[in-house]
């Protein structure tokens, strides 16, 4: 299992928070020596870890484990998805074409 996948999610989402790594440390009861070796992925959190990490962010559990589940590509579809949303209609075309091309590219191999 790629641990750090899980970690790197976790951080992005503190961060979007806004949150320090000090500040997210303590909302969940753990170190920060802690804390930062979950980032990194270091270490695994136990299952009541993680559960706590999850509401604290306020993301579903499938959204930090999406690199790490087989159906994680479907969330992955849905977050770039919701990324490509916001940028302007010729940012969003100039996407779609690189992404229809690297598709008929992998069909045609």
């Amino acid at each position: 299992m790629n641990t750090s996948s899980i970690g790197k999610r976790i951080r992005k989402y503190r961060e979007a928070k806004g949150w320090r790594q000090e500040d997210f440390a303590e909302r969940i009861g753990l170190s920060v020596t802690y804390t930062g070796m979950i980032e990194r992925g270091e270490k695994v959190p136990k299952l009541e870890t993680f559960i706590t990490i999850a509401n604290a962010l306020e993301v579903s559990s499938d959204m930090l484990l999406a690199d790490v589940l087989s159906v994680g590509y479907n969330i992955k579809s849905s977050e770039m998805s919701d990324e490509i949303a916001t940028l302007i209609s010729s940012e969003r075309e100039r996407i779609y074409r690189v992404v229809d091309t690297m598709i008929n590219f992998e069909k045609n191999k």
